[in-house]
């Protein structure tokens, strides 16, 4: 029997709710549960989760809907008390926080008329509306909501570049102001080295092994996926080395991004050969075979890292930095079993398991995303469970290990798997110990194959630093115990896993040449709207998400919450209508 309950005007962030979702769903008795606000595209979820009912059309996009299917009709009232008890926590855990709420843009400048940053985290429906608001007050938005038109993201960028600020976003996971974590971040210890990347994992990656290798990141400016495709142009990009070029602290610029538009990417590579301060790039999918002139392409993340840490201590830098053995000793196979899965958090992190598996096996470095498959032959799997096919209505893998934990059951069953790879992001917004949700998992799928006379390999990577919250050295001890082979990189973790089943990446030396002068001289100067961004400690308006504010308040930063709510209770006319009225008045 499927039971509705219509909480009116209750709103909650989705993660929360989504997390809340996972507790119902765990308890004894409950077939399945969702729960959700009343929109439009959340109904239709649970229309294709088989728990639509007639009560929901009733519900409104301020009004929060508990959907729950259970024989037992008794379980509806431990269902009821358990999500009061939970919002409850919730109240309680923010009440404590030291930043003010507000719930008017109004009220959030007065309050913090210094800010420079907008972080936005509102569902996707609403997000382009706020980011054009802190456009208006003078703000970058950083804008972590996803499911934004690509029509708002070029305008909100062309809009933001007229003015001389910057759009982080949308979709942009990972950022990092001054030594403050934005998002989802790790807490990397300031240096030389500025960051821009058009990848959240990616981001995280690279400042984290430069700080492990004792170097640190000026800023890491995250720029969301799509910057870097045609309609867009790398607007983001091209501003935000611009931002570097001329910040002072800054002397080498790192750029990463997933594989991008050729035309658009070719642009982006002219603007860094006319920047005066090295430059390390990764254009994934991409293999270089030499450095051009103060350009330095990586083919790998961990390159990318081991590059940029060497220019910043004045070290030569090597034409070939993956020398080194990823043997494991004493590999037992069966004859069928020669087929990694890589399963993944991380998507970023996906895409370069995907490259250099593609590598390896002879078929090139162009890869594509089918479905969240980064590579799917010949039972070779890579996926990037972070993709939109798997987080419809649930939490990301880095929060939640459900997923994962069932695709990790799924890889033993299958008797090619010789290797199972992963991916452990840790850092602000990321599961407190995703090591001890996933380990029953894993040795369940270990256990289970050797029941068949079959020994799988686990290979992981942890992308962590010692500062991170969750113990970077503790997780690692964990896995270790657990049998798990550890490694310090994902591309380590890569080769280990492709030695164990007999494959080996094409590496090459490369040669460092002269650069060709670009073709047109640039503009380096910026905004002060700009200089304020990169010059000092981010003041935030956090719109939406309130634990976006922990890493911000803990490390030094100034937050206010704003409180959002959706305008005029959700109703669609009444926003546009009540939008337009502004827009107007403006």
């Amino acid at each position: 029997m499927i039971y509705t309950i219509i909480k009116k005007n209750s709103y909650q962030d989705s993660i929360n709710l989504m997390l809340l979702t996972n507790a119902i769903s765990a308890t004894e008795g409950v077939n399945k549960a969702q729960i959700m606000m009343g929109t439009p595209a959340n109904k239709d979820i649970f229309k294709g989760a088989g728990l639509y009912t007639e009560e929901l059309e009733a519900a409104q996009p301020n009004d929060m809907a508990i959907v729950v299917d259970t024989d037992d009709e008794k379980l509806i009232d431990v269902v009821l008390e358990k999500v009061d008890e939970y919002l409850q926590n919730q109240a309680t855990t923010n009440s404590g926080n030291e930043y003010e709420t507000v719930r008017t843009w109004d009220k959030a400048v007065k309050s913090m008329p210094d800010a420079t940053v907008a972080l936005i985290s509102v569902p996707g429906t609403y997000a382009a509306e706020e980011a054009e608001k802190a456009l208006d007050l003078g703000l970058h938005p950083f804008i972590f909501s996803d499911n934004v038109s690509m029509e708002d993201e070029v305008r909100l960028k062309k809009k933001a570049h007229e003015k001389g600020l910057l759009v982080m976003g949308p979709d942009c996971g990972t950022g990092i102001l001054d030594g403050i974590p934005i998002a989802f971040a790790n807490v990397v210890n300031k240096g030389k080295i500025g960051v821009v990347g058009a990848s959240g994992t990616g981001i995280q990656e690279v400042t984290a092994i430069i700080d492990r290798l004792g170097e640190g990141v000026t800023h890491a400016i995250g720029t969301g996926g799509r910057d870097l495709s045609d309609q867009v142009g790398a607007i983001t990009m091209m501003d935000g080395i611009r931002a570097l070029e001329s910040h002072r602290q800054t002397e080498v610029i790192c750029v990463i991004s997933k594989p991008p538009a050729k035309e658009v990417r070719d642009e982006v590579v002219e603007l860094l050969h006319a920047v005066s301060k090295p430059v390390v790039a990764i254009f994934l999918g991409e293999k270089p075979t030499q450095y051009e002139g103060n350009v330095y392409q990586a083919y790998t993340l961990e390159e990318t890292a081991r590059i940029a840490v060497d220019l910043a201590k004045g070290n030569d830098v090597k034409p070939n930095y993956d020398e080194g053995s990823y043997e494991v000793e004493n590999v037992v196979l069966n004859s069928e079993q020669k087929a990694i899965k890589g399963l993944y958090s991380g998507g970023t992190l996906a895409s370069e398991a995907a490259v250099l598996i593609s590598d390896a096996l002879g078929l090139g470095t162009d890869i594509k995303n089918e479905d969240g498959y980064v590579l799917k032959t010949d039972h070779q799997v890579v996926v990037d469970l972070g993709d939109d096919n798997y987080t419809q209505g649930k939490p990301h893998p880095m929060i939640d290990p459900e997923t994962r934990a069932k695709f990790i059951e799924e890889a033993a069953k299958d008797e090619h798997t010789a290797v199972i790879l992963l991916d452990f992001v840790l850092g602000y917004g990321s599961h407190n110990d995703m090591a001890e949700a996933l380990l029953p998992s894993i040795k369940k799928a270990v256990a289970y194959a050797g029941e068949q006379g079959r020994k799988i390999y686990v290979v992981a990577s942890v992308c962590g630093t010692e500062n991170d919250p969750q113990d970077y050295q503790e997780q690692k001890k964990k896995l270790a115990e657990a049998g798990i082979i550890i490694k310090d990189s994902n591309n380590q973790a890569v080769r280990t896993a492709l030695s164990i089943v007999g494959l080996k990446v094409n590496d090459v030396e490369k040669a460092h040449v002269d650069a060709a002068k670009p073709t047109k001289e640039y503009n380096f100067e910026v905004s002060k709207e700009m200089e304020a961004l990169v010059n000092n400690k981010p003041s935030v308006i956090n719109v939406g998400l309130k634990s976006f504010t922990d890493s911000i308040t803990t490390l030094g930063g100034r937050a206010v919450q704003f409180d959002w709510r959706p305008i005029a209770g959700g109703n669609e006319r009444m926003r546009k209508i009540l939008n337009l009225l502004n827009n107007y008045r403006n």
